[in-house]
């Protein structure tokens, strides 16, 4: 390996990062990991540090997941590839399948349609919702509702039904067709609403306005987070998901729940969908799926919709849609070793200690320093911290401030994820007590360095 000078010197001569300006990272390299085990990584300088970010939402079981990595180099000297398009499978992907089905039944899932990623599972479930109203013989249902802050990936469907104007402008005309309501937000809305639960009936109504304004049957899908991830981690209050479900489901509009980051034990559930008690007719999932160690993700679909596509007599339910790794067997197999791993260690239970442990630890940090001026989760391992300059006013807080704390935090112990003004931790479900008081202390230690 090169030595840390040159990688640091020449890092964004030769690559650009995503979602960063190539300026930027040329003027601030970025920390480069080198080597990871359990739930520390170690970067180019030999520091070691708990990884709270838990490698982008996706590093469930650590780093050090053995059955996982056999299963890889297993598949590998067996099958390396092939494809899934019409006229191939392969054992692996059937067996996942299987799996998949008993794993989702609790949620009414009972198809699987493999991806190479979240995006790729976003693009998928927009193109076949709008396809399950073609066969049904409602091709004006093309229109698709999410919610502002929410995050969708950055596919051109996936970007256009996003929340965030950062992930959006740039790239913007995007799909028409595309519409938004209020989150359900509570520290900052558009109604000044500090109650959840009336704020949560709220954006409920602002739903119905816009179904009643777009007309329903112009509507293909309402997508969205169970909890809002990237958007800063936003819990709804309880009646929210189940108040869309029932919206959905009185105007024909199918539901696309985005469980990306929540499916697999994230929330304390082992899905979000199910945290809320509701069935959702399309979900996406990636991420924890391999445990971050093979590109792979699913689109798990409810027996309603399976029902139209699979008695259709049209041929409008032939799939015209896919990628060249859906199904791959080389992810299949890691997910199947993946998904026994994480229901042999009950993660989802493990997730939900811990995690109110990590919002009950951020709380008491929020009363020590006055530039955290809300803090979210007590779902599972979700939690974040939004900064403010004055609390009172709710006024941002400066980059710099941010990129500071960051700093500190992780040269005492810990890595964090600066998005805005939020500081998100999404750390592995393996944590112990011990790590969550390792990364409490190492963000103590950074907000001391910044106030």
């Amino acid at each position: 390996m090169k030595d840390s000078n040159f990688l640091k010197e020449h890092n964004a001569k030769s690559l650009w990062h995503p979602m960063a300006h190539p300026a930027d990272s040329l003027a601030n390299p970025p920390t480069i990991i080198t080597g990871a085990s359990g739930v520390r990584i170690s970067d180019v300088d030999g520091h070691e540090v708990i990884d709270a970010v838990g490698g982008l939402w996706n590093v469930n079981l650590g780093f050090s997941c053995q059955p996982v990595k056999d299963a890889i180099a297993a598949q590998l000297d067996v099958l390396p590839y092939y494809s899934t398009f019409r006229g191939t499978s392969n054992d692996q992907v059937i067996q996942l399948a299987e799996v998949l089905k008993d794993f989702f039944a609790a949620d009414g899932l009972t198809r699987a349609f493999f991806t190479s990623g979240g995006s790729d599972s976003v693009e998928t479930a927009l193109r076949l919702a709008r396809q399950y109203h073609k066969i049904r013989g409602e091709a004006g249902r093309t229109k698709f509702l999410s919610l502002k802050k929410g995050y969708h990936g950055t596919h051109m469907g996936g970007a256009s039904v996003n929340g965030n104007a950062n992930f959006r402008t740039q790239y913007e005309p995007l799909l028409p067709g595309c519409y938004h309501i209020p989150a359900p937000y509570t520290y900052r809305n558009p109604f000044h609403e500090s109650d959840p639960a009336k704020l949560a009936q709220l954006c409920l109504q602002a739903l119905e306005d816009e179904i009643a304004f777009q007309g329903a049957g112009t509507i293909a899908a309402f997508i969205m987070e169970p909890i809002l991830g990237a958007g800063g981690v936003i819990p709804p209050h309880e009646s929210f998901m189940p108040g869309v479900r029932e919206i959905c489901s009185k105007h024909g509009i199918l539901l696309i729940a985005d469980e990306v980051i929540t499916a697999f034990g994230r929330t304390g559930s082992w899905t979000g969908s199910r945290h809320w008690g509701v069935q959702p007719d399309f979900m996406c999932t990636a991420k924890a799926i391999t445990n971050g160690y093979f590109p792979f993700g699913a689109v798990m679909i409810a027996d309603a919709v399976v029902e139209v596509f699979e008695q259709d007599k049209t041929g409008r339910a032939a799939i015209g849609h896919g990628y060249t790794y859906s199904g791959h067997p080389v992810g299949a197999a890691a997910a199947l070793a993946c998904l026994k791993e994480t229901l042999r260690l009950n993660v989802a239970e493990n997730a939900a200690a811990r995690g109110q442990e990590l919002h009950q630890g951020l709380l008491a940090l929020q009363e020590k320093h006055t530039l955290i001026g809300d803090v979210r989760g007590g779902h599972g391992l979700m939690c974040a911290m939004e900064l403010v300059a004055d609390r009172a006013s709710k006024s941002p807080i400066d980059k710099q401030t941010t990129a500071t704390l960051q700093e500190v935090t992780y040269q005492n112990g810990a890595m964090v994820r600066v998005s805005g003004p939020n500081i998100i931790l999404s750390p592995p479900l393996v944590l112990t007590a011990q790590d969550v008081q390792g990364i409490l202390s190492a963000l103590d230690a950074g907000f001391s360095a910044v106030r």
